[in-house]
């Protein structure tokens, strides 16, 4: 006799029994993968972030500028291969009550902060007019889309910080590229300014930027590179604190609490109640068929089939729900993150979507390991006895 019929059998047996308990799995493995994407976004690009890259800040603060200048003296120091800087703008687009600083502008040197963050996309007709337009910038695809900004798009910006020299406080810009990331991960929020253009025409300040980036020969030597740096300019009015761009990414996302923890916990909770729901379906269902299991036994059913049956039908169970709720996630994550386009990143990746397929086969088994356990000790005539 085949185990499909009986399969399907038995979880007919009791339908509103079984869909409740389905809903209940799909649910979980929907809250499994939008959790997933929510601690993507909250690590702001730390799976991302370059391994061969440093960053350099302000010692005392990240908000504090550092000269010009030192962009040639990191240059200078072994194993360092190219450096670039950015300085933070921070603007308002439209409405200060929603639009508060919500694009990352950044005024950068275009070719070089391009050539170390080759993950940003940008084609090349739209890079050469970035270098011809001193008031050109170029946004991320999620900036661009969150907006409905368009190539040509005429952009004004409210200063919060950086004045014009003319006491202006609007700064109007050329959008002429929209950048894609390489990878899911990539930040596609950022708004990059020209820094010639952004230096010259700032009321004070000429000659600071915010931070440094740079890329090392070998990430093996980021440690003794990065202390190199900070010795260079120890006991200077400028001192540094350099560090890999990993773990600066990992400072940020650990300002709103350890998010992995959280988000496990949260899990861990619903899956052990998920259990003890799929686990007591599972023992009324085999409850429910003491004699039948018995006739079955009667019938040449091996103990080993009948557990097989048992560990197959909450298998089954799981299954169905199971990925029926993280094929609906992945629907969900995949239409865009809830804010509209402010996170830098917000997907499933696709360990969390394997976990999340092995934590099918889990809850599976160990929702229907106990009854199976009593259907492989089930007597035949004790069985028959009680029915």
């Amino acid at each position: 006799m085949r185990f499909w019929p009986l399969l399907w059998g038995n979880l007919k047996r009791k339908k509103a029994r079984t869909a409740f308990t389905l809903l209940a799995i799909v649910v979980a493995f929907l809250l499994f993968a939008y959790l997933a994407a929510i601690r993507v976004a909250f690590a702001g690009g730390v799976e991302v972030a370059g391994a061969d890259r440093l960053i350099v800040t302000h010692k005392t603060s990240i908000i504090l500028p550092l000269p010009q200048s030192y962009e040639k003296r990191i240059a200078g120091l072994g194993g360092v291969e190219l450096v670039t800087h950015a300085t933070w703008f921070g603007g308002i687009y439209q409405q200060p009550d929603r639009n508060f600083q919500t694009v990352l502008q950044i005024p950068v040197e275009p070719e070089r902060y391009l050539a170390l963050y080759p993950e940003f996309l940008l084609p090349p007709a739209q890079r050469a007019a970035w270098l011809a337009d001193r008031e050109g910038v170029v946004v991320g695809r999620r900036t661009a889309e969150r907006y409905g900004w368009r190539i040509g798009d005429r952009l004004p910006i409210q200063a919060t910080i950086w004045k014009k020299k003319d006491g202006s406080g609007i700064w109007e810009f050329n959008l002429v590229g929209i950048y894609d990331g390489a990878e899911p991960g990539t930040d596609t929020t950022q708004f990059l300014i020209r820094y010639d253009y952004f230096d010259e025409a700032r009321w004070w300040g000429q000659g600071l930027v915010g931070w440094y980036v740079l890329r090392i020969a070998d990430p093996r030597q980021a440690a003794a590179i990065a202390s190199a740096i900070d010795a260079e300019f120890a006991n200077s009015p400028y001192e540094t604190k350099t560090t890999t761009e990993k773990a600066l990414a990992q400072t940020f996302a650990d300002q709103v609490g350890d998010i992995g923890a959280i988000l496990q916990a949260i899990l861990a909770a619903v899956f052990f109640t998920l259990l003890l729901v799929t686990g007591n379906t599972m023992a009324q269902a085999v409850r429910e068929r003491t004699a039948e299991l018995a006739v079955l036994k009667t019938l040449g059913f091996s103990n080993g089939r009948v557990v097989a049956l048992v560990l197959a039908e909450a298998c089954l169970l799981t299954a169905v729900g199971g990925i029926a709720g993280l094929g609906l996630g992945l629907l969900l994550v995949g239409r865009g993150d809830p804010t509209g386009g402010l996170l830098a990143a917000f997907y499933v990746p696709p360990r969390q979507l394997v976990a999340g397929i092995g934590f099918v086969l889990l809850l599976g088994l160990a929702s229907g390991l106990l009854p199976a356990v009593r259907a492989l000790r089930l007597r035949i005539v004790d069985a028959l006895r009680r029915s």
